[in-house]
């Protein structure tokens, strides 16, 4: 019943070495199995988990070439490489980004306020629209846009929301796709998240001098071990982002406020020229739908948002503004649901058959008028 059995071959291992790959982050030196053929190095690099088109083979590998038991000949190499010039992992750290000069301009007179729903980069995620490159090319052409339309409104100050799923992290339910898919490692994440948003509050300063700044928890930045939730509602990239942001700004003397949730709390409520505008991701709640419900029940436990005349989520990748109730004045309420800046959900789109535009949900608030629901979305056609 065994005759089909093999005797397992004997492995002899190369006078270089075990096969190894050893990288400081900019350059490297990987040793090969012995193998009986040509060596391909691109291969070899790609199951260590470096991608070909980022890194590159340099200088002469060294070989080492030994004879088996069975008379065969094997080749061992022991060859250098390096991340390409240009490299998209080659991100600007935030330090980096930090030390430029910033320019402030006087104070601008007016009675609006510009509000910017920056929402659900997930940085790090690859799917059906791309990887980094697709998303800091989508982050720049909204950012122009919204900038243009900043100077067309000339407010008095300018809110950014950072309203969560910043980055992509590695923990979440779907982790094992994340390690498979993601093209920037959580470090890299986090760093790209803050370099990118630094950009943004500085390109705001310096067109309105009177910047704002919050940020809440979220699915994809709170901290979690094996899928489950650790720690407080604090522990999450986006909020620690925002303190990295805040002590630069502080650094910098830039007329930058900046605001998170109290400890326990995963939402906040801030008062804008009037206007309570409170902020929660979204993730609270399984579907859309049940997101107004969620709401009204909130002024039962006393939540941060339980006063909010308009109320900002992200989570579901889609623009909704819903018109809800009063607020004890006799204005509307409103639910302002962001848009997405991702590249895709794929998982989702096979379940459900639906997808949206990327983009960036804008809206103004102007001291002593009441809010309508009027919003733009500032999309890309990638």
């Amino acid at each position: 019943m065994l005759e089909n059995l093999k005797v397992a071959p004997v492995v002899t291992q190369s006078p270089l070495g075990p096969a190894s790959v050893e990288f400081d982050g900019s350059q490297g030196v990987a040793t090969t199995n012995g193998v009986s053929g040509e060596a391909d190095f691109n291969a070899f690099l790609a199951d260590a988990g470096f991608d070909p088109e980022l890194y590159e083979v340099v200088g002469t590998p060294r070989t080492s070439r030994w004879q088996k038991y069975d008379g065969d000949w094997l080749t061992a190499y022991r060859f250098n490489f390096r991340l390409k010039s240009g490299a998209v992992t080659d991100l600007p750290t935030l330090y980096a980004a930090a030390k430029k000069k910033i320019t402030v301009p006087k104070p601008v007179v007016s009675d609006k306020a510009y509000v910017v729903c920056w929402s659900d980069l997930q940085i790090g995620k690859v799917d059906h629209r791309g990887g980094v490159d697709e998303l800091l090319a989508r982050v720049e052409s909204v950012k122009s846009q919204i900038l243009a339309d900043i100077r067309k409104v000339k407010p008095s100050q300018v809110v950014l929301f950072d309203v969560g799923d910043l980055i992509e992290n590695f923990s979440n339910a779907a982790n094992l796709q994340q390690l498979r898919t993601n093209d920037l490692s959580i470090m890299q994440q986090v760093d790209l998240a803050a370099t990118i948003l630094w950009d943004l509050l500085k390109a705001f300063v310096q067109v309105v001098p009177n910047v704002v700044y919050a940020s809440v928890g979220s699915n994809h930045c709170g901290w979690r071990v094996q899928k489950q939730s650790v720690g407080v509602a604090t522990d999450d990239w986006g909020v620690f982002v925002g303190r990295q942001l805040a002590r630069l700004a502080a650094e910098k003397e830039l007329p930058i406020r900046f605001f998170e949730p109290a400890t326990h709390d995963e939402s906040l409520t801030l008062d804008i020229l009037g206007h309570r505008i409170g902020l929660i991701h979204g993730h609270q709640v399984s579907r859309p739908e049940a997101f107004p419900d969620f709401w009204r029940k909130s002024s039962f436990g006393n939540s941060p948002i339980a006063s909010a005349q308009i109320c900002v989520t992200g989570h579901f990748h889609h623009l909704r503004v819903q018109e809800l109730g009063q607020d004890h004045s006799g204005r509307s309420r409103f639910w302002v649901q962001s848009a997405t800046l991702d590249n895709g959900s794929g998982w989702f789109k096979k379940v459900s058959g639906e997808d949206s535009q990327p983009g960036v949900v804008c809206f103004v608030v102007e001291q002593g008028k009441a809010f309508t629901g009027s919003v733009n979305k500032f999309v890309t056609e990638f």
